[in-house]
């Protein structure tokens, strides 16, 4: 025999009435740190909020070109919160917001918006490459894709700027999974140069996919990006004193004789000139040139005032003390020498930077104007996510000087970044 109240009560507790008014009772009200950090308005880069839990202070890092005289975070609310202020001018320094939530009080917080350049590009890049396009007189920047649990991504973007500063996501230009048939994954440290052959310009892209090297042919520097069909490199050259993973390429033209080279390696530094087809190499030619005791990876060759300066960072890219070296050479293919004090860039405690590694560099066409493009852990969350930290960075740049002698004098990381550059 069917209960009557029984029924009546399966039918209170399971109505869709009652399971929403459950729903409802059961979510947890936010607290007041989450909400104040909740900023949804497009120009704060949301990814580097800074929140000082003891003194209630908040900045909130904006992109270039905000308006801070009349600037709204728009924070995030919902049934039972509210956040007032006085004022939407951040131009005088930081703003009082009050929070109010429902059955548990008030709070104050004072919150700053700052214009930083650090992280140039938005979102979660690594293993930066640089170059300036003469075709279309603009910068393009080519990552990594970070935030992918153990390196495991699989798809390449590229990033233009007129500037330096104000950076456009120009979008996938190689999915290992669609445009390549010999690797579907790990799409590590690419690099890239412009070539003009028979008045055209090509672009030939080297990326890393399966631990192994490819190149891709273009005619822009955006894409289509069509891949060669084989790895360019699959295996570490045989004889090398070091062993390790055939990664990070660099590729090179040497001003001087016009001939074009490629660097690659983790655990060991290769060169090699790379033949007239630019999607093979001249394997006669091949050197090992790995520095002694500090390299690890990430190799990068530029030319100045007729010095080859070859760059490397040395640590695992999870450490904060990743870090950037480099060394002097008289050759795109070394001998290097190393300067005393060799290093490029290195972590700051102070500012909460770490990490800072996997480099390349651009020059100012026309001018002795140089940029350190890097790497760096997210910040400020990056330092305290362990291991997880090495696959979440970010892309930053940051101004580099040179001694009367031709060395480098230490690059300091900044969250300011830089002033936009000018190309005449």
């Amino acid at each position: 025999m069917i209960n009557p109240y029984k029924s009546l009560f399966l039918l209170l507790t399971f109505s869709p009435l009652a399971l929403f008014a459950q729903e409802q009772n059961n979510k947890k009200a936010p607290s007041f740190d989450e909400v104040i950090t909740e900023a949804a308005s497009k120009h704060v880069k949301k990814q580097n909020i800074v929140l000082d839990t003891a003194d209630k202070i908040v900045v909130l890092p904006v992109k270039p070109g905000t308006n801070l005289k009349n600037f709204s975070p728009n924070f995030v609310t919902s049934d039972g919160v509210t956040i007032t202020s006085k004022t939407h001018d951040f131009t005088h320094g930081p703003v009082s917001y009050t929070v109010t939530i429902a059955g548990q009080g008030t709070k104050t917080y004072s919150v700053a918006a700052k214009e930083y350049h650090n992280p140039a590009l938005d979102g979660l890049y690594a293993d930066p490459d640089i170059i300036y396009a003469e075709k279309t007189g603009r910068f393009y920047i080519y990552p990594t894709t970070d935030g992918f649990t153990n390196w495991s991504g699989y798809y390449f973007k590229a990033f233009s700027s007129k500037d330096l500063v104000n950076w456009k996501d120009e979008g996938v230009i190689l999915d290992l999974k669609k445009d390549v048939s010999w690797g579907h994954v790990r799409a590590w440290a690419p690099t890239i140069i412009e070539r003009k052959i028979n008045g055209k310009y090509k672009y030939f892209y080297y990326f890393c996919d399966e631990q192994k090297i490819g190149v891709a042919v273009s005619d822009n520097p955006t894409g289509p990006f069509v891949d060669s069909g084989h790895p360019l490199i699959d295996k570490r050259p045989a004889g090398f004193s070091r062993g390790g993973q055939s990664i990070d390429p660099d590729v090179f033209q040497d001003p001087k004789t016009g001939k074009y080279y490629l660097f690659w390696g983790n655990g060991y530094m290769a060169g090699a000139e790379l033949n007239d087809d630019m999607v093979s190499l001249k394997t006669e030619t091949i050197k090992e040139l790995t520095p002694k005791s500090t390299f690890t990876e990430g190799s990068h060759v530029f030319y100045r005032n007729g010095i080859y300066y070859f760059m490397w960072s040395q640590n695992d890219t999870r450490d904060p003390n990743y870090r950037v070296r480099y060394g002097m050479a008289t050759s795109p293919l070394g001998g290097i020498n190393m300067p005393e004090d060799n290093l490029v860039i290195a972590k700051d405690d102070a500012k909460g930077i770490y990490g800072t590694g996997h480099n390349s560099t651009i020059q100012v066409p026309g001018k002795d104007e140089w940029y350190l493009v890097y790497h760096r852990f997210t910040y400020p969350k990056g330092i305290k996510m362990g291991r997880e930290a090495g696959y979440n960075r970010e892309v930053c740049i940051d101004k580099m000087e040179f001694n009367a002698d031709g060395t480098i004098k230490q690059v300091k990381p900044t969250h300011e970044g830089i002033a936009p550059v000018s190309v005449k």
